[in-house]
């Protein structure tokens, strides 16, 4: 079926300079990519002729935008949200969140991963990179739902051998849809060893599957590396040969001038975790020196369970506003630069540069429509700032993923709301509190 958005105002995010580019047109959809993109009304017509059963969406008053990209997330953790919170890292680690997960079934996986990718598509994010346990039963929950996704399997060296048949298991389940795909994710430098890393890499490189995995995200992370292994964990997972440009690395908040430099010569994309990392106390990512030495940085929400949600809106205001306040330059971060790192640079880190997170003629069409007409959005002097530091996960109306309208006037067809939130109620009775 063919789509046509008319009436809108287009943020295309292709803008050359850099500075926020704007206009007043129409965008077609035919199959699942973007075949117009036009100021120019007549076009708009002859496509609509061209298309008679075309599906035509009015957007006066809404403006119409890539969708967000969430680079890293647990999404299934949603049964956790508020479960274990003002907690020390290692302490909600350990005494909550994986007791809990010891407890979970792969069914609860998939509830917790069909409550989470609910969020997320009503929130505007059409593309996500996830790292948890029982990925390939939540393939199914991706391919239903209509999201684009890299589910990223988790592993520690605990579980290790269970764990990367997973990969092979949730690869042939998403044979056939390229909205799925897979990836590896060791959790960490110093919840996994250097033989069981290399496990990993020889996967990836076997599958040609990108590596995603938590990379300096508190000191006794880097203190506890350092000491066994005698380098900073950059250094560490590089001399390894992690470090590619299909890895994803997640935090990356302590940092030496070496470590940046290595990220930066290897091609690696960062994913910026801001409210997660103010929660835990983590520390503030030096994400205006890694943009500056030319490290791709992306933006992501975590875990619902350490941030305690899934928007990714809530995320690009903290972002800005964080930079800002530890750098003490009120410029740096600035509002499209922050959208650029939400869908531009978090499509090319799942591999899709060029295809996804702009609006242009033959790309994927993963759209968003944004109805402009809030009282918190009005009025209108910048629209792109007003989208940044004002937008709400709330403002998003309409939602296509390759092609397909998923959420339309803010519904999801068929789901059934009411039951989800009690299946997530009852599942979390039964795994039992704290």
């Amino acid at each position: 079926m063919a789509l046509l958005f008319t009436n809108a105002t287009i943020l295309p995010m292709t803008a050359a300079d850099g500075r926020p580019r704007t206009f007043a047109g129409a965008v077609g959809i035919e199959g699942n990519r973007i075949r117009l993109v036009t100021e120019d009304a007549a076009a708009a017509e002859a496509f609509r002729a061209a298309h008679p059963d075309a599906r035509v969406f009015d957007c006066r008053g809404k403006l119409l935008m890539p969708g967000l990209v969430n680079t890293h997330c647990h999404a299934a953790m949603t049964l956790q949200r508020s479960y274990a919170d003002d907690i020390p890292l290692m302490e909600w680690l350990n005494d909550y969140i994986w007791p809990f997960e010891a407890r979970q079934t792969a069914d609860d996986a998939a509830l917790g991963m069909t409550l989470g990718i609910v969020e997320m598509l009503l929130g505007g994010v059409t593309s996500f990179v996830d790292m948890y346990y029982h990925e390939d039963r939540c393939v199914d929950v991706v391919r239903q739902l209509g999201i684009r996704a890299m589910l990223g399997c988790n592993y520690f060296d605990s579980n290790i051998e269970e764990a990367l048949p997973v990969v092979e298991r949730a690869l042939r389940r998403a044979e056939g849809c390229d909205r799925v795909r897979i990836a590896v994710a060791p959790h960490a430098p110093y919840t996994v060893s250097p033989d069981n890393l290399l496990r990993g890499k020889e996967l990836c490189d076997r599958c040609g599957l990108h590596l995603t995995t938590h990379i300096a995200e508190t000191r006794d992370e880097a203190r506890f590396v350092r000491e066994r292994y005698g380098r900073t964990p950059v250094a560490h997972l590089d001399a390894l040969g992690l470090l590619t440009e299909r890895t994803i690395g997640a935090h990356c908040i302590h940092l030496s001038d070496e470590d940046i430099e290595i990220l930066r010569e290897r091609g690696v994309y960062v994913s910026h975790n801001p409210q997660s990392n103010m929660k835990i106390a983590s520390g503030v990512a030096p994400v205006a020196k890694l943009l500056g030495c030319g490290v791709p940085v992306t933006v992501a929400t975590d875990g619902p369970c350490s941030n305690n949600d899934l928007d990714m809106w809530d995320e690009m205001r903290t972002a800005a506003f964080l930079q800002k306040s530890a750098t003490g330059d009120p410029c740096m971060l600035p509002a499209y630069e922050v959208l650029e790192m939400a869908t531009v640079n978090g499509a090319a880190a799942l591999g899709h540069a060029g295809e996804l997170g702009v609006i242009a003629e033959g790309v994927l069409a993963d759209v968003i429509v944004v109805d402009l007409q809030k009282p918190h959005l009005q009025p209108v002097h910048d629209v792109v700032s007003n989208l940044v530091y004002c937008g709400k996960a709330s403002d998003v109306e309409t939602v296509v993923v390759d092609g397909r309208v998923v959420v339309e006037e803010r519904r999801i067809a068929g789901v059934d709301l009411p039951q989800l939130y009690a299946d997530a109620a009852a599942a979390v009775k039964r795994i039992g509190g704290r």
